[in-house]
């Protein structure tokens, strides 16, 4: 008997590929890139499964019913009609997330409303009471698409943004998204298999990230719960079932992950973040500044770093990426370095030839990830060999 069904992972801009990639690695055939979303079919394990181990998915939701839709009333009723006592009990809280994309529907909080009075005008029908709305920490959260006049109604099974992956207590100024962190590492091909070096590394986002992909740790290991964790249907064994299966394909790493930082708050604040995720024993941490440093290793290393801006910090940008370069080209010699930044201007002044250039959004910035390939010796000597 298949008990699959579809499900649609969210996530960033130019992210969609790699997460298409995670979910087949995962054991998913089924997959439909779309824009900031990957759409795909399983059944309640896989849901559990891909909750937990999916790096770059910031949601996963469980689409339940799709109608077409024209107007405010026609809405009301068609959410009233739905069965929402398979999903919703009077003694359970919910709240409702409403993206619109459509002329006739042009006010997501007026929408959530209508689906709110229907959803409970429903049950207050049925049985004389209602389920209350909380929208912090609701038991079921309900997600509205309108995309022109079709309506699709789904559950969300991830809760809070999946980013909260529960082991980053300190933050620095303008600390990087985890699901933005590990997104940046898979882009650049990080697999765990040379050492490893954030030479700007805040409060070790990148590092704890690299080292879970190292690992083959699932990313989601060290958060405090699911949604669906508070559903009608919840399987708690099925769950554990999947944490353990997740776990048992964890593997050794054999080489370095390193992190510089020239802040000591930073350096307190990474260590501490390291150490809730349990991954002291794989990443140290050292007060260094950048530009003052050499390679560690006589092997390839790789590098991925977030440097400052100028959104939030004052520097100057010319002199700071014109340094980025000149270490780079001076000091990391069979150094693959990547970084990102919206800073596309002071991007000029690094003075190297990027060999790569990808398109991603930090927040709202639009900002470039960067790759830059130091050779041993000299670029021709490189192309002799």
């Amino acid at each position: 008997m298949n008990n699959n069904f579809k499900m649609v992972a969210k996530t960033m801009f130019g992210f969609e590929e790699i997460l298409a990639k995670e979910i087949r690695n995962l054991g998913c055939a089924n997959v439909t890139e779309g824009i900031r979303s990957v759409t795909f079919e399983g059944d309640t394990g896989f849901m559990y499964k891909a909750n937990l181990c999916l790096r770059t998915a910031i949601k996963i939701i469980k689409p339940i019913h799709t109608f077409s839709v024209r107007n405010e009333d026609e809405l009301y009723k068609k959410i009233y009609a739905m069965e929402w006592s398979e999903y919703l009990s009077v003694d359970t809280t919910f709240a409702i997330d409403t993206t619109v994309n459509s002329e006739n529907f042009t006010h997501s909080l007026y929408v959530s409303q209508k689906v709110k009075d229907a959803i409970v005008d429903k049950f207050r029908d049925m049985d004389g009471s209602r389920p209350d709305v909380d929208v912090k920490t609701p038991d079921v959260r309900i997600n509205i698409h309108i995309n022109t006049d079709f309506c699709t109604v789904s559950l969300d099974s991830s809760g809070r943004s999946l980013h909260h992956r529960g082991y980053r207590t300190a933050t620095n100024i303008a600390p990087i998204n985890e699901v933005l962190a590990a997104g940046l590492l898979l882009l650049s091909g990080w697999d765990g298999q040379c050492d490893f070096l954030d030479p700007m590394c805040g409060s070790g986002t990148l590092l704890t990230e690299a080292a879970m992909i190292a690992c083959n740790i699932p990313a989601n290991i060290n958060r405090k719960g699911f949604a669906f964790e508070k559903w009608h249907d919840f399987d708690q064994e099925l769950y554990h079932k999947m944490v353990e299966v997740s776990l048992n394909k964890a593997r050794e790493f054999h080489h370095k992950i390193v992190g510089y930082d020239k802040a000591p708050s930073a350096v307190r604040k990474a260590q501490d973040n390291i150490e809730n995720a349990n991954l002291s024993e794989y990443i140290s941490i050292e007060r260094k500044n950048f530009f003052k440093t050499e390679k560690f290793t006589e092997n390839k290393l790789h590098m991925v770093f977030n440097p400052p801006y100028g959104e939030r910090l004052s520097l100057d940008m010319e002199e700071f990426y014109a340094s980025i370069g000149d270490t780079l080209k001076q000091n990391y010699p069979g150094t693959e370095a990547w970084f990102i930044t919206s800073n596309l201007e002071a991007l000029k002044y690094v003075g190297l030839r990027t060999s790569k250039k990808i398109k991603v959004f930090n927040s709202h910035l639009e900002s470039r990830l960067v790759k830059y390939v130091m050779y041993e010796g000299s670029r021709k000597a490189k192309h002799q060999d």
